[in-house]
């Protein structure tokens, strides 16, 4: 077992494990940590724990110390030279004619690096771009391509919900999110009803299927033959919540009626589509 503590760098973002520093700090407390890019300024998002040495990918970097006045300060700086480096890092696209979106900046805490994130279609030559973002700012620059999912993340913003966007809030990874998912939580497969504001599948299907998992398992599906206290019939329609089914009896003349799930005994259950087209 290793003592180990958690930092977060964004909002919402994964938590990273680090070594301590030898006091205590408090849940919430703003750190300077080593990464792998340099000194970065995060917040204590766990406090001190110990976990099995296979959870942590070498080498465990460590806590610097608790952020000062000073530490402070110099975000503030570095913030604030953002908006100016966007600016002309936009306008160089431009000149360049480059097919890429560019959608934030981010200053190293120590100033080393510059980082631009941005988006594409497909693959983008920026090498010219890089030789004229270090000829203004003389200092290393890195152009990061992202994912539309990724730019939603760190724009944010409200869903369709009227609350902001998950991966903004609590989200620590992107899981796979697919079109069965809709399907089986019986949802419009309209592709604006079901899509979130980055264009992809709404992370939130996500959040229930477990419970459609296993609800599939016990409900008859569309088209099985069941046996019920009024006789043997089709199921026609299914809600899977209420676990209510509409059965058409085999009787031509015969009318449909409701009846449940645990109220029936399946003869032939007609199997499911497996679609799964993920996101």
């Amino acid at each position: 077992m290793i003592k180990v503590i958690s930092v977060k760098f964004n909002e919402g973002g994964k938590s990273y494990y680090f070594k301590p520093l030898k006091e205590d700090i408090e849940l919430g407390k703003t750190v300077i940590v080593d990464t792998a890019s340099g000194p970065a300024m995060g917040t204590v998002s766990s406090p001190v724990k110990e976990v099995d040495e296979s959870e942590i990918v070498p080498p465990l970097k460590k806590v610097i110390r608790v952020a000062t006045d000073n530490d402070f300060k110099s975000l503030e700086e570095n913030r604030k030279k953002e908006p100016k480096a966007f600016e002309i890092c936009a306008q160089k696209i431009v000149d360049r004619d480059l097919e890429m979106k560019l959608v934030d900046v981010e200053y190293a805490f120590d100033g080393s690096k510059i980082t631009f994130f941005f988006t594409a279609d497909g693959r983008v030559d920026f090498r010219e771009l890089v030789k004229d973002l270090a000829a203004s700012f003389h200092t290393r620059i890195e152009l990061r391509q992202i994912g539309v999912r990724d730019e939603a993340r760190m724009l944010g913003g409200l869903g369709i919900c009227g609350y902001p966007y998950c991966c903004k809030q609590f989200l620590d990874d992107f899981q796979p999110v697919s079109i069965k998912m809709a399907k089986e939580q019986g949802l419009s497969l309209n592709p604006t009803k079901i899509s979130g504001s980055c264009g992809r599948l709404m992370c939130c299907l996500k959040y229930e299927q477990n419970s459609y998992d296993y609800l599939i398992k016990i409900t008859p599906a569309l088209g099985s033959t069941v046996k019920t206290s009024e006789g043997v019939g089709t199921v026609i329609d299914v809600n899977m919540i209420t676990g209510n089914l509409i059965v058409k009896p085999r009787d031509e003349n015969g009318i449909p009626y409701k009846v449940n799930r645990k109220d029936v005994k399946i003869l032939a259950n007609k199997k499911k589509s497996d679609n799964t087209d993920e996101e």
